[in-house]
């Protein structure tokens, strides 16, 4: 029997990679004589670029760029074997887990440092970007990431602007006269699993800006500045984009990047499947198992789990999740096209010892899944 393993991580406790190993000893356990392949998976959020480089038989470069606040860190993007293919995460240079609680002020934050992680990507001479964007500490449509790569933003008495959320309401102008020219000649596709629109009670501002540290009457004046900067914005690049599903998503850069990188939004499970080949795997398997910590609502509008069951549907090859949390319905189950699915918690427990005890409780559960499904295939 051939069984492919391709989950995405169980966060804060287990990698994909480990998800990977606990998974295939349990499908060794339950059957020894399985032929067992291990894909890692991600959605676009944290961990993604790691996965692609991986899969691109990649490398990492490491560079100083400015945090959410503006301070120098180090941190590192993906380069492709071939050297064509950055491989970046706003995430490491403008995301939310840089900040402690206290410093976390949507105003205040930039995503400058991604840009500067896209500006060192074009000096070493690639020819396609693939940006992930889950995890963000901003709320400004990624014109910090615009002015590290040469846009500049002016208020009304022609005064340059700070690219923070503070300066969204106050933008008048917007100067793209020096933007960086080598964009013209990548292709830069953003891995997003949001589909909400830039502004408005679904946008960026209301829906994550609490998360980031905005209370409400913050959350007000984000809005409005995403709505003043689609104003600016669509009179000066001749498009507007604030309603394009993933606008809003890392509190606007998604918009942000349709703007000023002319990228393409793309949902990332997709992106990740595509470059690792996984359909071809799927095709041949007699079973493919996935999971993730949390299975919800959420988890069916488009995460690893989303996708995996799509393809699975289309070769007929059924679909087993497992995850630390399982919030869906069997109804939900059934019309997502998943085969089964289950917790791997054995017993009453708090978070801290599910996430210390993730590995056993995995392996087991798989253990347990694959006797059953064998069991059946038998009959």
């Amino acid at each position: 029997m051939n069984i492919l393993v391709a989950p995405d991580k169980f966060r804060g406790s287990l990698e994909a990679a480990d998800v990977c190993q606990a998974v295939t000893e349990g499908i060794l356990l339950a059957y020894p004589d399985a032929t067992v392949t291990s894909i890692p998976l991600a959605d676009g959020g944290e961990g993604t670029s790691r996965i692609l480089t991986g899969q691109a038989r990649g490398s990492y470069v490491k560079v100083r760029v400015s945090d959410p606040l503006g301070r120098e860190i180090e941190t590192e993007y993906g380069l492709s074997h071939d050297k064509q293919t950055a491989f970046i995460e706003m995430a490491a240079a403008s995301g939310l887990a840089l900040l402690s609680v206290e410093e976390r002020n949507p105003l205040l934050t930039s995503t400058y440092g991604t840009g500067e992680l896209i500006k060192d990507a074009l000096d070493k001479g690639v020819g396609r970007i693939i940006l992930g964007i889950g995890g963000s500490a901003t709320t400004e449509g990624g014109i910090g990431m615009a002015a590290a790569l040469g846009c500049r933003f002016f208020d009304k008495n022609n005064a340059l602007l700070p690219p923070n959320g503070a300066s969204l309401n106050a933008i008048h102008a917007i100067d793209i006269s020096q933007l960086d020219t080598r964009l013209k000649s990548v292709s830069v596709v953003v891995a997003c699993d949001v589909t909400n629109p830039l502004f408005g009670m679904n946008g960026a501002a209301f829906v994550y800006g609490p998360q980031k540290g905005a209370d409400s009457d913050m959350v007000t004046t984000l809005d409005s500045g995403l709505k003043n900067l689609t104003k600016v914005a669509s009179e000066t690049l001749g498009k507007d984009v604030s309603k394009e599903p993933g606008a809003g998503a890392a509190g606007g850069l998604g918009a942000g990047c349709l703007w000023f990188l002319n990228a393409t939004l793309k949902d990332g499970v997709s992106i990740v499947m595509d470059q690792s080949n996984i359909t071809d795997i799927i095709e041949n398997s007699d079973l493919v198992i996935t999971g993730e910590g949390k299975v919800d609502e959420q988890t069916l509008a488009g995460k690893v789990v989303k996708g995996l069951a799509d393809s699975c549907n289309t070769y007929g090859v059924p679909l087993a999740v497992v995850c630390g949390t399982l919030q869906i319905t069997p109804e939900q189950v059934r019309s997502a096209g998943i085969t089964y699915a289950v917790s791997v918690l054995n017993r009453p427990m708090d978070l801290d010892h599910a996430q210390q005890e993730a590995f056993g409780l995995v392996r087991d559960a798989t253990f347990h899944l694959v006797r059953l499904f064998f069991s059946n295939r038998k009959n």
